[in-house]
C-alpha cells in the first residue's frame, strides 16, 4: 500500500489561459500554488472575475490546465486519461453555483442523483433507488422527491439535490463553487450548516469558493485571496480576518458590513481607487499596483512571489520582501 500523501490536493504553478483573439489570451489563472489538507475547508475569495471559479474547475479537470501541475493524493492528475481520469473524477466532485441551471429539467431528481452511479458504481436498480433515497434523506429531503422534476422544487431544495448528486459517488474532495450565492439569505445558513454536518459525517475536504466574506469566515479553516488570476494571500482563517497583510485583503476585510454600526471597534473602510485591469493586458510587476496606496517603482518592475512572512501566513507583496 502506498503511503498517504501529506495533502489531499496540491496545485503547483497552475495556469489556465483562454484564447481571446489571434495573439491574445485571458490569463484567468496565473501560476497559482495551493495545498489543501485532508478534512479541511479552504476558502477562495476575491472580486468577481478574479479567477476563483476557473481555478476550482481547473483543479478537478473540468477545464484542462494550460500549465502547471495538480497532485491528488500525491499523484499528478494533469495528464490522466481514460480509466485513470475516471477514477480521479469519482473522488473529486463539484457543487455548482446556480441550482436553476445545473439540473437537467428533463430528468427526474432520482435520475439526476443516480447518473454518476451509472458511470462510477456497479449497482442494481434496487441498490440505486435505496442509495438515492438515503442521499435525499442526508440532505434533508424526503425520498418521494426522487420522482419530481427540478422545476417543482425551490432554489434551496434544488441546491440540496446538487449536494446529493456530488455525494452520490462517495468523493473525497468537493469544490463548492459559490453554492449559496443564488439562494435567499434565509436559506443560505441552512445549506452551509448542511455542508458542515456532511463534512464531519463523511470526512470530506472542501474548496469553498465565495465572495461572501462573512460566510467564508464561518465555514473555512484557511483562506486564499485571489486578485486578477493570482494568489495574493493565504493563511489561517482567523489570521486573514484579524490581521490581513496584503493591501488588497485589507480592503476586502474592511468592506465587510458590521452587524453593529455603532460599534467603536469598526475599522474605517478602505476604498480602492481605479478599475480592475484587463486580464488580457495586466500591469507589469504586481498586478495590484495600479490600485494600491503603497505602490512604489519597484512594484512595477518585479512580480511579487507568495512568501511565508509569518508562520503559515503567505503573502505576495513587496512590502514584505526580504532584502538580499
Amino acid at each position: 500500500m502506498e503511503p498517504k500523501a501529506d495533502y489531499i490536493l496540491e496545485v503547483q504553478d497552475l495556469c489556465k489561459y483562454f484564447k481571446a483573439g489571434k495573439k491574445q489570451f485571458v490569463k484567468a489563472v496565473d501560476h497559482v500554488n495551493i495545498r489543501i489538507k485532508y478534512g479541511e475547508t479552504l476558502g477562495l475569495v476575491g472580486e468577481s472575475g478574479c479567477g476563483k471559479t476557473t481555478c476550482g474547475r481547473t483543479m478537478i479537470r473540468l477545464y484542462e490546465p494550460t500549465g502547471g501541475k495538480v497532485l491528488f493524493e500525491g499523484k499528478d492528475i494533469s495528464n490522466l486519461r481514460g480509466k485513470e481520469l475516471l477514477a480521479f473524477k469519482k473522488n473529486a466532485q463539484i457543487i455548482f453555483q446556480d441550482p436553476y441551471a445545473s439540473l437537467d429539467p428533463r430528468m427526474t431528481i432520482g435520475e439526476i442523483i443516480s447518473e454518476g452511479m451509472d458511470v462510477h458504481m456497479k449497482l442494481s436498480e434496487e441498490e440505486k433507488e435505496a442509495r438515492t433515497a438515503d442521499l435525499l434523506h442526508k440532505v434533508g429531503l424526503n425520498a418521494e422527491y426522487a420522482n419530481r422534476f427540478a422545476h417543482e422544487l425551490s432554489g434551496g431544495q434544488r441546491q440540496r439535490v446538487g449536494i446529493a448528486r456530488a455525494l452520490a459517488v462517495e468523493p473525497k474532495f468537493i469544490v463548492c463553487d459559490e453554492p449559496i450565492s443564488a439562494l435567499d439569505v434565509s436559506i443560505q445558513a441552512q445549506v452551509v450548516n448542511l455542508l458542515v454536518k456532511l463534512q464531519k459525517e463523511m470526512g470530506l475536504t472542501y474548496l469553498f469558493i465565495s465572495h461572501d466574506l462573512s460566510m467564508v469566515r464561518h465555514i473555512t479553516d484557511r483562506v486564499g485571496v485571489m486578485y486578477l488570476g493570482s494568489m495574493v494571500e493565504l493563511a489561517d482563517s482567523h489570521q486573514v480576518y484579524q490581521k490581513p497583510l496584503h493591501p488588497y485583503t485589507q480592503a476586502l476585510i474592511s468592506a465587510i458590513p458590521d452587524a453593529d454600526p455603532k460599534s467603536s471597534g469598526k475599522k474605517d473602510q478602505i476604498e480602492l481607487e481605479g478599475e480592475v485591469p484587463s486580464p488580457m493586458n495586466p500591469p507589469s510587476g504586481c498586478k495590484f499596483r495600479t490600485r494600491c496606496r503603497f505602490a512604489s517603482e519597484h512594484c512595477a518592475k518585479e512580480i511579487p512571489q507568495l512568501l511565508e512572512v509569518e508562520k503559515d501566513h503567505f503573502v505576495a507583496c513587496h512590502l514584505y520582501r526580504k532584502e538580499k
